[in-house]
């Protein structure tokens, strides 16, 4: 199916979230005249799954919440404003209170999704939609997407009220659950149900939970049980990633560049993707990124139909990581000189005495409160079209991808005590990043190394404050390696949580304030409408 005959497909099909949850929309569709097949399901289920578009690049999505707290990204301010009312400094210096709106999106559009699914399912299960064929394999795919959703749930906020129930009264207010039931509902629903799902991966299962898909949700659950949970589960984890490898339906791509192209939807290493397009409305959730990352002046090197707005960039102490031969480094960020899509050079224009300036962008921030337009590296990772409109990027976005199946193998193998297998992992993602083999290659004994990152405060662009840097962080090394493989693919706030990172060390601006940080506060606006919650310790 074309992707983007897909998405026109799914839009037109959306029924709007809504957190009543005894609205009842089913009456929009005759029963008697509709027996939908397994063909007609994603048109059923579409919902779901365009959710997952807002909840990524909505405003202040997913993406954000996950990056701009962590030590890769920041959106610092700058002379045409940003920081956007504060918002951005308060993800960079770890100030959030319950009324960020980061962590309200995650929270609203999670319980969008969860709400889409338990309506269809109530619609399927009631017979209001009579499925003809393979009906357990579309309520499967249903419950592990719900599985999904929780995950994300369970993992930004830990203590959050399980809904499995469309038909609810109407003054229904749902009980808190503990992060560990959150933990077993999320495991309970995919282990029962993967063996349900397709194993496809064909162009009906495109940005869909087949079996692959699921095993690798699964993986990352496992992977980061101890953090919900306090028992570690690497074997468990180890056991999901294998299922993946001996499909022998994935493989890296040969151009760690091709995973992020324009059209990517055909890439080998892709396991499960949420689908763009730039010919629909932005309220769906629109690919943003090079607006929010690029300097006004960057709309001439991609002829972009408006202008970007010149927002975040690297934080310089994670591009001094890099090792200069990895391409990587070029590969997920622009950097130096910067010219038209002619060849002609463009200059800085935030302010009237730098019009005649060059723009270059340099490893350089001064800091979270104060940067010049022309400071720190900025998001080139997924690529920009020439005349890419003002919708966004049409680059379908890989949340789960083969890499990250070795790269969790190795990791639980390096916490097992199994140093030199995981390096072997490591180091087949790295080959293709280094025109010397040699220079990919990394031991056992690198791995189990502290972090180069050279962490501490930064006064004015310069390192003032220390903190001991990275040397002290049990294998440090291993997490640098995440961050050069998957720097802006929101998910830094997991990893560094998981290594013990997120609430102990300073980078740029931000100074640890508060282990309870680990997850973010019920949002204000859910603890007045349902008495039943209980805001998270520290908040």
């Amino acid at each position: 199916m074309n992707k983007n005959i897909l998405i026109s497909v799914l839009l037109g099909l959306i029924i709007t979230a809504c957190t009543n949850l005894d609205e009842e929309v089913y009456d929009k569709i005759v029963a008697d005249e509709f027996s939908p097949t397994e063909e007609d399901a994603f048109a059923l289920i579409g919902p779901g799954y365009t959710n997952l578009r807002s909840w990524l690049f909505g405003w202040h999505g997913y993406f954000d919440a996950q990056e701009e707290c962590a030590d890769i990204i920041v959106t610092p301010a700058r002379p045409n404003g940003w920081v956007d009312g504060g918002v951005y400094r308060a993800m960079h210096e770890h100030t959030w209170n319950s009324e960020q709106s980061h962590s309200g999106r995650i929270w609203s559009s999670c319980y969008a999704g969860i709400n889409h699914v338990n309506r269809v399912l109530y619609q399927i299960e009631s017979n209001q939609l009579p499925i003809s064929e393979n009906k357990e394999v579309i309520i499967a795919e249903l419950k592990v997407l719900r599985a999904f959703y929780y995950y994300i749930l369970c993992d930004n906020f830990g203590n959050v009220p399980i809904v499995t129930k469309y038909d609810v009264p109407k003054d229904f207010l749902p009980e808190q659950n503990t992060r560990q039931q959150v933990y077993d509902t999320i495991i309970r629903d995919i282990t029962t149900n993967i063996n349900l799902l397709s194993t496809s991966k064909s162009a009906l299962y495109y940005g869909r939970f087949n079996k692959w898909a699921a095993h690798t949700l699964l993986a990352k659950v496992y992977l980061n049980a101890e953090v919900y949970t306090g028992i570690e589960q690497w074997d468990k984890c180890i056991e999901q990633c294998d299922s993946v490898i001996n499909s022998g339906l994935y493989e890296l791509e040969a151009d760690y560049k091709d995973v992020f192209r324009t059209e990517n939807q055909s890439s080998e290493e892709i396991i499960f993707s949420i689908p763009f397009d730039n010919l629909v409305d932005w309220e769906y959730g629109w690919f943003h990124l090079p607006w929010k990352t690029l300097h006004p002046s960057s709309q001439a090197t991609y002829n972009l139909e408006v202008q970007p707005w010149g927002g975040n960039c690297a934080i310089p102490q994670f591009i001094d990581t890099y090792d200069p031969n990895d391409h990587r480094l070029e590969d997920t960020w622009i950097m130096g000189l910067q010219f038209s899509s002619t060849g002609d050079t463009i200059y800085c224009s935030m302010k009237p005495k730098y019009k005649n300036k060059p723009l270059e962008y340099t490893n350089f921030v001064q800091g979270i409160a104060k940067t010049e337009e022309w400071e720190g590296y900025r998001i080139g990772k997924y690529e920009i079209a020439l005349g890419t409109r003002w919708m966004g990027l049409k680059n379908d976005f890989p949340l789960f991808r083969y890499a990250d199946i070795l790269m969790m193998k190795a990791e639980c193998l390096l916490r097992k005590g199994m140093a030199d297998e995981a390096a072997a992992l490591v180091t087949q993602v790295r080959m293709r990043n280094f025109d010397n083999p040699d220079d990919a290659e990394v031991t056992g004994s690198e791995l189990n190394q502290g972090s180069s990152y050279n962490y501490g405060l930064v006064k004015d662009g310069i390192l003032t404050v220390p903190a001991g840097g990275g040397a002290d962080i049990q294998y440090g090394r291993f997490l640098d390696e995440l961050g050069w493989e998957f720097a802006a693919e929101a998910r830094r706030r997991q990893d560094l949580i998981r290594f013990g990172v997120f609430t102990t060390k300073s980078w740029l601006s931000h100074d640890p304030n508060g282990d309870y940080r680990t997850i973010f506060p019920i949002p204000e606006d859910e603890l007045n409408t349902n008495n039943k919650l209980r805001q998270n310790d520290g908040y």
